[in-house]
């Protein structure tokens, strides 16, 4: 292959503006997330993502990352055969595969190596120990291809790929109208987090929100200033979502949801009584609601620390229980309940 420019002299060191790319190939979407967190608190290390063991191979033709994070154990694929794959491929046998595992287990971790692994770490490794490995296998293999006519033109390809993939993420994970998370998004983000939470034993609190009666809005001025009246609330949410962990998400309709981690009980009292006097602050008109003659939100939260057995689908369940007790006591109003019993 050949670039046609900007071949660099040997012994220069890569350019620092060539992002670090990361593929991780597991099939476990808590373990993705995981990772993502943990690798997106570095501005220098872009990251890809591929539940799909099948198309691992395919992606890593594609993506062409700078060092590869390979589970063992997937569904109808064996990890230790991909890295034998990577290693027969000319596209991928000299991008370092560092094989993730459960445990240590001597004879599994001579056999990746033999077969041409660079590493091994057992999941979830820790942050640093995981930066700094991956930093040093992908300043390596940017070392070895600085010396190749390819490098301008696979840091131009890897480029627009991380923006294609960014554009795709944003597209799956966020609501069209309000910018908020989308109902899948919500699901899968709970989930991670309610076993984060479990593992850490920290609490987990979940919002219901409720723009007040919506029909009436909807019946009295239409349905197009109904969306521009969810767009200022849900902008309201957003702003008082203030930490990286909150994510504020559209659950249907006029309702909203608020995924909060590790937030005290006080916390999550203050921040609803907030929603609830901001919102009530945009002095929206809404003449035909019988709470106030502005537009106005209900809101029920549940907390717990989530322990084995216990789903967070009940938590869920919980905050709709606390938001129907605040609508029946005369809604513009946060019921706050305790946790999962």
């Amino acid at each position: 292959m050949n670039s046609g420019s900007l071949r660099r002299p040997p012994g220069a060191p890569p350019s620092d503006d060539y992002a670090i790319m990361v593929l991780l190939v597991d099939d476990q979407l808590m373990i993705g997330e995981a990772l993502r967190r943990i690798l997106t608190s570095d501005p220098n290390i872009d990251f890809h993502y591929c539940s799909d063991p099948t198309k691992a191979l395919a992606i890593a033709k594609e993506v062409r990352p700078t060092v590869i994070l390979q589970d063992l154990v997937m569904p109808g694929v064996n990890g230790l055969d991909l890295v034998r794959d990577y290693r027969k491929d000319p596209l991928t046998r000299d991008i370092p595969v560092i094989v993730l595992s459960t445990k240590e287990e001597p004879t599994i971790k001579s056999e990746a190596f033999s077969l041409g692994a660079n590493d091994y770490l057992v999941k979830l490794p820790d942050r640093l120990e995981l930066i700094a490995c991956i930093r040093y296998h992908s300043r390596a293999y940017l070392n070895q291809l600085q010396r190749d006519e390819a490098y301008s033109a696979l840091r131009e390809s890897q480029q627009n790929l991380v923006e294609a993939n960014l554009e795709l993420q944003r597209l799956t994970k966020v609501d069209g109208l309000t910018g908020l998370g989308n109902r899948r998004y919500f699901d899968e983000y709970l989930q991670v987090e309610w076993s984060r939470s479990m593992r850490s034993q920290q609490a987990l609190s979940v919002l219901m929100i409720d723009v007040d009666e919506f029909k009436r809005y909807n019946d009295r001025y239409g349905h197009l200033a109904g969306d521009e009246v969810l767009k200022s609330v849900a902008a309201t949410i957003q702003r008082h979502c203030r930490r990286s962990s909150d994510l504020p998400a559209r659950f249907g309709g006029e309702e909203f949801v608020v995924v909060l981690p590790d937030a005290s009980l006080e916390q999550v009292m203050h921040l609803t009584e907030r929603l609830c006097r901001s919102i009530e602050a945009l002095s929206l008109p809404h003449l035909a609601s019988t709470v106030s003659t502005h537009v106005t939100v209900s809101i029920g939260a549940a907390l717990t620390i989530p322990i084995q057995g216990r789903s967070p689908l009940q938590l869920v369940d919980i905050a709709n229980k606390a938001l129907y007790q605040a609508k029946a006591a005369g809604r513009n109003r946060a019921v706050v309940q305790g946790g999962v019993d």
